[in-house]
């Protein structure tokens, strides 16, 4: 019966409001966070740059442990769910204190204001946030069209909370400067991610409880790690990211050197999210026709063909919102079939293994989406540092102007085709036949 058991839309909305939640943060990460530590907080880029790929050291552990816990923990109200319900306030408070450096401190001060800052929110909130969230799916049902469904909506919440965030925070600082536009923002993610926690429920809550004991660590591990499509999901997650952040960390920078239309960044975000929202709803369609892996394929295709035609389009907007509509088209695949394919990968894990491990296997999508985040934010970082860019100065140098292109486009089609082999080897589906027979 568990496998036929519906969720009802109410729990898949809310679902999906909680996963937008969360995306407040990404959206402010990937977009703004650098541009508001050079020039609001007056950080060198080269420092912030770093300070992101040492975070992810760190990001690495949390999500690992932090799945391990999760898979530990025994309560009546589940394994994940109250791990969520936690993060909703975390998330209030993280984005407050990210936002918000001290002017008064010296370089130094801001620069460990800034390390500390960051590691309590992305390191800490955002990974107890995010494997709790992505660990949901497959335990609040046990149909597989369902799991489909839940990751339709949470990609379309995602993607429409994303939409209005991203497009919102540049008139909400322009106009009432970054301390109000933090708190503003901390409270959406913190209400919206409490509604999804509290309105969702787990299943087998009682069996849980029953089963005092649990696996140690020792015994999922080396089960996950010989797993190779959690390799695959964390691989996809990195480069998918990698490629999302970096190009929209260095849209703002190609808005203002490029284009010198800093306004042109809310038209660039809405182009770049809008179209990933509505080509979400073809998904349970391709999905159940003909494979969560054949979604991703087309959504690679797209963020080629995207990247490409931005490419070519240097200054001329109307070709660069149509290249940007186009990898907007393949984005947004590849950030919702991936947590599709959680479930699928928890379960063939089952199959081979023996030991269901969904907070570790969750743990690729969240290790694979903040190693992405911030490997791509940093990127943006050391090419502006590399290049001599210095925020003072009213006009930059050709080689700040030509790296900023570069780095917008060209780069991204690369990572793109990085996306597409990595893509191509993620078939577990082919096995859905046996290890569904297996349950």
């Amino acid at each position: 019966m568990e496998t036929k058991k519906k969720v009802p839309t109410i729990n898949k909305v809310a679902y999906a409001l909680g996963t937008g939640g969360g995306n407040v943060f990404s959206q402010i990460a990937a977009a703004f966070l650098l541009q508001y530590y050079t020039d609001t907080a007056l950080i060198g880029a080269g420092a912030i740059a770093t300070m992101f790929l040492v975070c992810r050291v760190f990001d690495g552990i949390s999500d690992l442990v932090m799945g391990g816990v999760i898979d530990k923990t025994r309560t009546k109200w589940g394994k994940a769910r109250p791990w969520l319900i936690i993060s909703g306030p975390l998330s209030l408070l993280g984005i407050v204190l990210l936002m918000n450096v001290p002017m008064s401190l010296s370089d130094g001060g801001k620069l460990v204001y800034a390390y500390v800052t960051y590691i309590f929110m992305a390191v800490i909130v955002y990974t107890i946030y995010g494997i709790a969230n992505t660990a949901m799916l497959p335990l609040m049902t046990k149909n597989p069209d369902e799991h489909t469904m839940l990751a339709t909506f949470a990609a379309v919440g995602n993607n429409a909370i994303g939409l209005v965030a991203g497009s919102a925070i540049t008139p909400l600082v322009m106009n009432y400067g970054w301390k109000v536009s933090s708190i503003v923002l901390g409270l959406v993610a913190c209400v919206l991610i409490l509604f999804s926690g509290l309105m969702n429920k787990e299943v087998g809550t009682e069996d849980n409880l029953q089963k005092k004991e649990a696996i140690p660590m020792k015994q999922q591990l080396p089960a996950v790690l010989k797993n190779k499509y959690f390799f695959l999901l964390l691989l996809v997650g990195v480069f998918t990211l990698l490629m999302n952040a970096n190009a929209i960390g260095a849209q703002i920078y190609y808005c203002n050197f490029v284009l010198g239309n800093m306004g042109f960044m809310s038209v660039l975000m809405i182009a770049g999210q809008l179209p990933g929202l509505l080509i979400l709803f073809l998904m349970p369609y391709i999905s159940k026709k003909y494979s969560k892996q054949a979604f991703l394929l087309i959504g690679s295709v797209f963020l080629i063909l995207g990247f490409v035609i931005s490419g070519l389009a240097g200054s001329n907007t109307t070709m660069l919102v149509i290249g940007t509509v186009i990898r907007s088209l393949g984005a947004g695949p590849l950030l919702s079939a991936v947590f599709a394919l959680v479930p699928d990968v928890v379960e063939y894990g089952y199959w081979k293994f023996g030991i269901r491990s969904e907070g570790l296997i969750s743990s690729a999508q969240s290790v694979g989406s903040k190693v992405g985040i911030g490997l791509g934010s940093a990127l943006t970082g050391w090419i502006l540092a590399a290049v001599g860019y210095n925020p003072t100065e009213l006009v930059q140098s050709a080689a700040v102007v030509n790296a900023v292109k570069f780095d917008y486009t060209w780069l991204g089609a690369i990572f793109s085709v990085v996306i597409l082999l990595i893509v191509l080897m993620l078939n577990v589906e082919k096995y859905a036949d046996q290890y569904r027979k297996a349950e």
